[in-house]
């Protein structure tokens, strides 16, 4: 297991799900690394695959996979089934790797998943126990475990989503 990038806590009341104008399923999980322009990263992590955790106010609450199915639409299922009301935020551990090259409007796209997502037991027990301690945070853990090469992004409020996409310098 190759953990390529993540985000902890994303609020689910900060992801328009529903943008409307004919943008049916058209909602966006925007994150970003950097926040100026010139060093600034965006992708839309929708499609993202990998396991993903709902919080509750008293923790960890259900724990999900995406494999056919992308990040984007497993959550705003959730927002509809037996789990509707019952989550405000998620953090997120996706495989597919970003693509350096940006698309015409700026976002770095998501690569294609790894057919083998094992490279070495050392590496996936690694990301296992760092998945799990960013997660959940015990609170006798006292090191933060980090991933190999990922990369942690902060989500873009949708209220901030033009901002931030001025910042791509794509005039």
């Amino acid at each position: 297991m190759k953990v390529t990038s993540y985000g902890l806590f994303w609020r689910e009341d900060e992801i328009d799900w529903h943008p409307g104008n004919g943008n049916h399923n058209r909602f966006r999980l925007l994150g970003r690394v950097g926040s100026n322009r010139g060093h600034i990263k965006i992708v839309d992590f929708r499609h993202q695959q990998g396991i993903y955790i709902l919080y509750d106010h008293y923790g960890p609450g259900y724990v999900g996979l995406t494999r056919n199915q992308g990040l984007g639409k497993r959550l705003k299922d959730h927002t509809q089934d037996h789990l509707a009301g019952k989550w405000d935020r998620f953090s997120w551990f996706g495989f597919r790797p970003i693509d350096e090259t940006p698309t015409e409007h700026g976002l770095l796209p998501l690569g294609e998943t790894k057919e083998d997502l094992t490279e070495e037991t050392n590496t996936t027990i690694g990301d296992l126990e760092a998945l799990l301690i960013r997660a959940i945070g015990p609170k006798r853990n006292r090191v933060f475990m980090g991933f190999g090469n990922a990369e942690e992004w902060t989500q873009i409020e949708y209220d901030r989503v033009d901002t931030y996409m001025n910042r791509l310098g794509n005039d």
